[in-house]
């Protein structure tokens, strides 16, 4: 079977949907770009970012500042569209007769930006790597024979052929498998960071569209300098001079520098300029669909969150939040209440399942659950909610903890982290001793990519800790359905699970709002509220 959009695809209405929203400037095609060798000489485009978490190593980066510039950096086996239509990029062709049982063949004479080629042992050497050592994507390689239920250990079912083919043997058939290989968990790495992770995540040697402009590309906590690679000769050519990311403090910096002409791409609206920005910016504005979320993670490890306690808690905040004024006045629409743990720019989205009325706002049945809960161990102490204030997040976590004091008579409040790598330490590490807001991109267009990451027993993204035996099963049985309708049926059947134990508060659906200067054309912004970097021109 060559590469084809497997059943849990994006809905082609909502391609429609995004190819018509970024602006009438956008110019935009849709991510094939470009012609091998013939990368542009414009200027170099200027974007806001945030410094990494990590070292730059695909398959251990989960969070939007270090993913954006991976994107650019990196190619895997395909790639993704404007509009998530999934592409080849290094592989020459994915066959399989059975979906579970896959042979890949990489296109002749792909090199690394130090000039060494890539290889099939560039893909399946990477992957056992992020395996073994428990990278942040490695709930990722679970499907793969050998893996354990997190992803890691001995990918056996890995096996090179000879350089540029290589087979994937999966432990039961998954139709989807295919569509989720353009994501960073499965790029490749050359040998030089293989041998050395440290200053190949510092240093990375690239077979993307850009590589780093120099050896000190990266200033920490200021920019990253990136620039177009020559030996890349995939699709997605840059069609600029370069992308310098720069690291602001806060989104409001960078949103005057938008509106001076100092920057020319912004991916975060702050809240001072959520009513005006569309106005102020006129067809430079972006306000389109696109597949992420906000949460609330209260980890059942805190005082008066596990069990049945945690459970009343968790839904009588839930019921106590009033999403839709919340979204009108904080977020002038730019936002939607969310009706289940997914988005409506997926396949797989589903409003009205069973226990989705804990996203309903009911201050009545809230104080109820709250007493009830008070009955196993009486509230002491204040609910906190943790942010970064490097990100417009501090109005609407006041506007929360406003609904949850008023609503349930505790005292609730913000907790600001500076920013985004200070709250994500502690995260990671699980010593925040606090509720905290969690957002999520998809990885690829299908709701399944908000569910088995984020709630799986020890996956990657898993921020609360959260294990449901129930629910592994069913993420392995959505995993290997053979159609839409039994999918659709036993992803209704997970999500009740999460309706009932809340591992996460839904809050609301976020579209990508951003906005990009006169200097720029060919803007577009991806599924995941990226931006196609590669196809941008700059006068």
């Amino acid at each position: 079977m060559r590469l084809n959009r497997a059943w849990i695809t994006f809905p082609a209405a909502m391609a429609l949907l995004l190819g018509g929203c970024a602006s009438g400037n956008s110019n935009s095609s849709t991510g094939e770009s470009g012609q091998s060798g013939t990368a542009a000489t414009t200027g170099t485009v200027l974007a806001a970012g945030s410094e990494p978490q990590n070292p730059l190593i695909p398959a251990n980066t989960n969070e939007t500042g270090g993913g954006h510039i991976i994107e650019m950096l990196f190619s895997g086996l395909t790639y993704y569209d404007e509009s998530g239509e999934t592409h080849y990029d290094m592989a020459e062709s994915i066959d399989t007769e059975d979906s579970q049982n896959y042979t890949v063949k990489l296109k002749e004479g792909q090199k690394f930006s130090d000039g060494s080629p890539v290889t099939s042992s560039s893909f399946v050497d990477a992957w056992k790597l992020g395996a073994k050592e428990k990278m942040m994507q490695l709930n990722f390689y679970a499907p793969i024979e050998g893996s354990d239920d997190e992803g890691g250990g001995d990918l056996t079912g890995l096996e090179v052929i000879d350089d540029t083919t290589f087979t994937i043997k999966l432990k039961q058939p998954e139709p989807d498998f295919i569509q989720r290989l353009g994501i960073s968990a499965f790029f490749p790495l050359p040998e030089s960071t293989l041998n050395d992770l440290a200053n190949g995540g510092e240093h990375p040697v690239t077979n993307g569209p850009y590589m780093p402009a120099g050896d000190n590309a990266w200033t920490h906590n200021e920019k990253y300098e990136a620039v177009p690679n020559p030996e890349y000769q995939g699709p997605r050519q840059a069609q600029n001079g370069g992308v310098t990311f720069i690291f602001y403090s806060n989104d409001d910096a960078a949103y005057n520098d938008l509106l001076a002409g100092n920057l020319d791409v912004l991916t975060k609206i702050p809240d001072s300029a959520i009513n005006t920005f569309q106005d102020e910016l006129g067809e430079q504005a972006v306000n389109q669909a696109a597949a992420s979320s906000q949460t609330i993670t209260i980890p059942s490890r805190l005082p008066h969150f596990e069990g049945k306690e945690g459970q009343l808690r968790r839904a009588a905040i839930s019921m106590a939040i009033n999403r839709p004024e919340v979204t009108e006045k904080v977020f002038a629409d730019t936002r939607s209440p969310m009706k289940d743990f997914t988005s409506p720019a997926v396949e797989g989205f589903q409003e009205g399942i069973p226990g989705s009325e804990v996203l309903n706002f009911d201050p009545k049945k809230a104080e109820e659950l709250w007493k009830e809960a008070d009955q196993i161990s009486p509230w002491e102490g204040k609910f906190e909610i943790a942010y970064n204030s490097d990100a417009p997040h501090q109005t609407w976590v006041d506007a929360v903890c406003n609904q949850i004091k008023n609503n349930l008579g505790i005292d609730a409040a913000g907790k600001p982290y500076p920013d985004f790598k200070s709250i994500r330490d502690e995260v990671d590490k699980e010593t925040i001793q606090t509720a905290f807001r969690t957002g999520w991109v998809a990885d690829y267009p299908s709701a399944f990519t908000f569910l088995s990451p984020l709630y799986a027993t020890g996956a990657g993204s898993n921020d609360g800790g959260y294990s449901n035996p129930d629910f592994d099963a069913l993420m392995s049985k959505i995993a290997g359905a053979q159609t839409p309708e039994e999918a659709s049926d036993l992803m209704a059947q997970a999500q009740t699970i999460l309706f009932t134990d809340l591992p996460a508060i839904p809050l609301w659906n976020q579209n990508a709002t951003g906005g990009f200067s006169q200097n720029v054309h060919n803007v577009a912004f991806d599924f995941r509220v990226l931006p196609l970097y590669y196809q941008i021109t700059k006068d």
